[in-house]
């Protein structure tokens, strides 16, 4: 009881403080967790209680925040008209995947290609949470913010199919009887898409008939999004498809239909779903850190580190080829791709399918590098900002000289 009145004093103080908090090197997910882990070291909350809670409130904190992000986007104008999102998204996350492979393949030698693919595709994936930081700070200009926002809300849902696939891959690897975990992984993949299409799409035109009747007010129809991310999340897993792809997609429909009617779907993430991620970190310090740290080896500390500094850098790089990205940009959002919330989750959701031996080392992996890209992203956020968009208008503004110039050269050169 004293655990979770400590929790309550802590979470109290420092919404008092977390405007002022937001501009500096401490973000809310390094307190979170840091907080998780003092209290199991403490004794002040059992490792058991946490590990009861972090699965019901992890899980509902993803698909809450999987539906709301990926109904704030209209996949359409984001395939025409937002190429670095776009191109980061289905360019730079396969090449995500596949560098992390080749860094495992190295580095993890005695694991089989699908357990280490599994492992590269639970950390491709990006933390909008972890990124709050950057994606707020008005030093950015907005175009890079909104990319960095769509890419870490969308790339989680994208990244699911892949980490199902190979789950089944090495779960089947395992055990030369186990066919049916390829048949399972098939069902999850196709079923989710179609049931999450469904009710996205059917309640989204639901909504919009009721408002434009009067029927509802966005209160209610708040009530009612959240409402449909749970009905979609649980009718996959009724059918056997996967509940988090179901909700990602039911979400991509909703919106798609919707066209920003629901003021409810872009209010949620600044407020409730803040306090959702907020008791998801918590809970990952308590009941998931304090194991990691005692497990992290060399080669899987090699492996966290080349995924943060080498794999996703390299790989946003070469997505952004041929666009109008700059170098510097490019290297700005190589860096900030935190792992968060996603990556233990998804480590969770597969440690049960696949063989002990690596179900351990993976869901030990995944937490130990969301602890470390928290401190690290975290540390680097403000300043990084600061800097880069100093950088960027500078850039901006030389350019912008540098075409008067011309213009002026221009005009000064005609026969008069």
């Amino acid at each position: 009881m004293t655990g979770f009145l400590f929790i309550c004093v802590i979470t109290a103080a420092y919404t008092m403080v977390a405007q002022r908090m937001s501009s500096t090197i401490v973000t809310a997910p390094m307190v979170f967790i840091t907080v998780g882990v003092s209290l199991s070291v403490s004794g002040l909350l059992s490792e058991d209680g946490a590990h009861e809670l972090l699965h019901p409130v992890a899980e509902i904190a993803l698909v809450v925040l999987l539906f709301l992000d990926a109904a704030k986007i209209d996949i359409v104008a984001l395939c025409k008209r937002h190429v670095w999102p776009t191109r980061m998204l289905f360019i730079g996350l396969p090449f995500s995947i596949a560098f992390g492979c080749m860094a495992g393949i190295i580095l993890l030698p005695a694991w089989p290609f699908a357990a280490v693919a599994l492992l590269a595709s639970i950390l491709a994936p990006t933390d909008a949470a972890l990124g709050q930081a950057v994606v707020t700070n008005k030093n950015v200009p907005d175009r890079a913010r909104r990319a960095l926002t769509v890419e870490s809300g969308l790339n989680d849902g994208f990244a699911l199919p892949a980490i199902l696939f190979f789950a089944s891959l090495t779960a089947a690897a395992s055990n030369v009887s186990s066919g049916d975990w390829l048949i399972f992984g098939a069902k999850q993949i196709v079923l989710g898409p179609i049931v999450g299409v469904v009710f996205g799409a059917l309640g989204g035109w639901i909504l919009l008939r009721a408002k434009a009747r009067g029927t509802t007010s966005d209160t209610f129809e708040g009530i009612g999004a959240l409402s449909l991310a749970g009905a979609a999340y649980l009718a996959a897993v009724e059918v056997g498809g996967n509940g988090f792809i179901s909700a990602f997609v039911a979400g991509l429909a909703f919106g798609g239909i919707v066209k920003g009617a629901c003021k409810f779907v872009y209010e949620f993430t600044e407020s409730e779903g803040q306090l959702l991620a907020w008791a998801a970190f918590l809970l990952l310090g308590a009941a998931l850190v304090p194991e990691a740290i005692a497990h992290l080896t060399l080669p899987m500390l090699s492996l966290i580190l080349a995924s943060l500094f080498v794999v996703r850098p390299l790989a946003i790089w070469l997505s952004l080829s041929r666009t109008d990205a700059t170098p510097l940009t490019r290297l700005f959002f190589g860096w900030f791709g935190p792992r968060g919330l996603a990556t233990a989750l998804f480590a969770l959701l597969v440690v049960e399918q696949i063989p002990h031996e690596f179900g351990e080392q993976v869901l030990h992996t995944a937490v130990n590098a969301v602890w470390i890209s928290a401190l690290l992203h975290g540390l680097s956020a403000a300043p990084a900002a600061k800097w880069y968009g100093t950088k960027v208008t500078n850039l901006d503004s030389m350019l912008e000289q540098g075409v008067t110039v011309e213009t002026e050269k221009k005009k000064t050169s005609r026969p008069t």
